[in-house]
């Protein structure tokens, strides 16, 4: 299989990935996501994203990354990724985190 690179600036999107991402935001409910990455997902793999999205909650509370890791569970080396991705990345991880922080606002549950 032939791996296309959609955008020379980001090499790691290709036409399967595009796709995925384009098959990911059509989904329409908390129940009709966790059945997609269920079946896409071995439970090992959803654990990996899940904890890695735990990590990335308890940087953008503020916390030292050695409390993040206590407090999470996970590598120094772990957290230290996630907060690369988090400050320098494609922007993702802050995009859901303050979307996060807006729908927990808006329906009066604590961030």
């Amino acid at each position: 299989m032939a791996v296309e690179t959609v955008d020379p600036a980001h090499p790691w999107l290709t036409d399967e990935i595009e796709d995925l991402s384009r098959v990911v935001a059509a989904l329409r409910s908390v129940d009709e996501a966790e059945r997609f990455l269920r079946d896409l997902c071995t439970v090992g793999e959803l654990e990996t994203m899940a904890h890695r999205w735990q990590v990335a909650k308890a940087l953008d509370e503020g916390l030292p990354y050695h409390e993040v890791a206590r407090r999470t569970g996970a590598s120094t080396t772990t957290v230290t990724r996630v907060a690369q991705w988090l400050r320098r990345g494609e922007g993702g991880y802050r995009l859901a985190l303050d979307r996060r922080r807006r729908s927990r606002t808006s329906t009066g549950k604590s961030a």
